[in-house]
């Protein structure tokens, strides 16, 4: 861009030169100089519907494309955004989140300002709680310092970053370069991981049924392709987590499928368990899709566990190591190679037969779903049996699948596919959305048919909350029902329809997958009381958890 360096253009600088093409967002008065700016650079700005969105829009565009970025005004925006940003910090999605807030010299003549909440810090403290920096840019002679202190950390830690820039601050000239500073953070310690090698070598030497689990930050930090090297070098067996679900493709010969808590298939869970030796690599400790840190894997030092905060191998944890030298250093040791095992067989479907002319179920919906996907489709679960259905799927490439899945927040897929469609426009998204959470976010679909995307939304009708239907019946778990196929009516584009058999889907999705030109969406009416093999094993684990917690 050929301009003076000031506040604004350093920031979109920055962004442009780590990968950032879109920004997601809705203007307001605090952040229209900045737009100005996002107009006049290469980064395309993609209007939301709603500020939450933007943030849905821009964490599923960050996990394809390695960054994303939403733009929003003060507090009245900002804050809408919290529950997307959280849901990016607690799964490892790197988003630049881009605000405006009042001038500096508006502050002095009236300390009070539209939009405010407590007083002008206020937004910058909330967003604190759920990013690794979360930086004002209000001085130009620390600004360059600062953004790159900021960057560096998302780098780091592939979490979300706070940018903040007062509106008369956008354009102020930066007292320095201009140029973004070497912002990649230093290197590791060379005799600590070292150190942690040797010391997983000698677990692996005396290992004889060693196994890998492999989490979202694998895809985080673009480590597949050394994950696969590292895979087929030992022969080791690999599950991966709900999360990291698709992190390796699932048709390679040693994956043996999702491994989770409360939603893996039981001879998964066994085969996993039952390792002298697991190697959990970019995965987070949690109730919904790891290793129970009671487990005799963990309390008897049979782990190595490495994230982005730490590694740890047996009870040792070494600080000064980066979690991507550490697996780029695995998978360049000398470490020992594994005979073949006996790998868990996969699912196969289970059940009489199905009627094309009977009703829809999700047996039957996922089932074929299960044989049309490719390599040109992206599948975008939703929180529900969206998620926990779809947990048995097989797809075809690494990063064919996303979903939130241990955040677990309603309404993320919707504003996902508007976000993946512009990380990559080659993927064909296939929506996996319940009716309640597709009340919340539905109307990003307008902004789909704007910007000419052709998601295929499937709506898992069943007229509630079936997940907390199946924990706790209750009146409280209804919802009102729409005319969900109308919906192409009201946002002025792409075809809707209404499907209540098996073939009526089976024709209705292959309509679709045949046209590329524009949005289509499958009102699925569901019987209420269906409920996946997912659900079942969830329900059936959460329902040993909450009774152990009674009185």
């Amino acid at each position: 861009m050929n301009h003076p360096a000031t506040i604004g253009t350093a920031v979109l600088d920055r962004l442009h030169g780590l990968g950032v093409r879109h920004i997601f967002g809705i203007p307001g008065d605090y952040v229209l100089s900045l737009y100005q700016l996002i107009e006049a650079s290469p980064i395309k700005h993609i209007g939301t519907t709603r500020e939450d969105c933007a943030g849905f829009a821009a964490d599923a565009y960050a996990r394809i494309n390695g960054i994303g970025a939403a733009c929003v005004t003060y507090c009245v925006g900002g804050l809408n955004t919290v529950n997307a940003i959280a849901c990016a910090y607690a799964e490892r999605s790197p988003v630049v989140l881009l605000t405006g807030s009042p001038g500096l010299s508006e502050r002095t003549r009236t300390p009070y300002m539209h939009h405010m909440v407590r007083d002008f810090s206020t937004q910058r403290d909330v967003f604190e709680q759920m990013t690794v920096a979360a930086i004002t840019l209000d001085d130009p002679l620390t600004a360059e310092r600062e953004m790159d202190r900021a960057f560096a950390a998302l780098l780091r830690y592939r979490r979300p970053i706070y940018i903040e820039i007062p509106r008369d601050m956008v354009h102020s000239p930066l007292h320095g370069s201009g140029k973004p500073a070497c912002i990649d953070e230093a290197l590791s310690d060379a005799a600590a991981l070292a150190e942690a090698i040797g010391e997983v070598r000698m677990m692996l030497s005396a290992a004889h049924r060693p196994a890998i689990l492999v989490g979202a930050e694998v895809g985080r930090f673009g480590l597949h392709d050394d994950l696969a090297k590292l895979v087929e070098r030992l022969n080791i067996p690999i599950a991966s987590t709900l999360l990291g679900k698709s992190v390796i493709r699932e048709d390679h010969p040693l994956y043996v499928g999702v491994y989770g808590g409360l939603i893996g298939r039981d001879e998964v869970q066994q085969f996993i368990n039952e390792s002298d030796c697991l190697l959990i690599l970019g995965s987070i400790l949690s109730d919904v899709e790891d290793v129970d840190a009671r487990s005799p894997l963990m309390t008897e030092g049979r782990t190595i566990h490495a994230t982005a905060d730490r590694i740890a191998v047996k009870h040792h944890r070494y600080e000064a190591i980066r979690f991507q030298d550490f697996v780029r250093g695995l998978g360049e040791a000398p470490l020992p190679s594994f005979p073949s095992r006996t790998l868990p067989a996969p699912p196969s479907p289970a059940g009489p037969a199905l009627d094309p002319a009977g009703p829809i179920t999700l047996r039957g919906l996922f089932g074929h779903l299960d044989t049309i996907l490719n390599e040109q489709t992206l599948v975008i679960a939703d929180v529900g049996e969206s998620l926990f259905a779809a947990a048995d799927l097989h797809v075809h490439r690494r990063f064919e699948f996303l979903s939130p899945a241990y955040y677990t927040s309603m309404g993320f897929a919707i504003p996902a596919a508007l976000g993946a469609s512009c990380a990559d426009p080659t993927l064909r998204p296939i929506v996996l959305v319940g009716d309640g959470a597709f009340q919340m976010t539905g109307t990003e679909l307008s902004s789909c048919v704007r910007y000419g995307q052709a998601p295929i939304v499937i709506i898992l009708n069943n007229r509630g909350y079936s997940t907390e239907r199946e924990i706790l019946e209750g009146p409280f778990n209804d919802i009102h029902e729409w005319q969900y196929e109308r919906i192409c009516d009201l946002v002025g584009g792409g075809v809707g329809s209404r499907v209540t058999t098996q073939q009526g889907f089976e024709q209705r999705i292959a309509a679709a997958l045949a046209d590329s030109t524009q949005v289509h969406v499958l009102n699925v009416l569901l019987n209420p009381a269906d409920r996946s093999p997912g659900m079942v094993r969830l329900a059936r684990r959460l329902g040993k958890k909450l009774s152990t917690d009674k009185p």
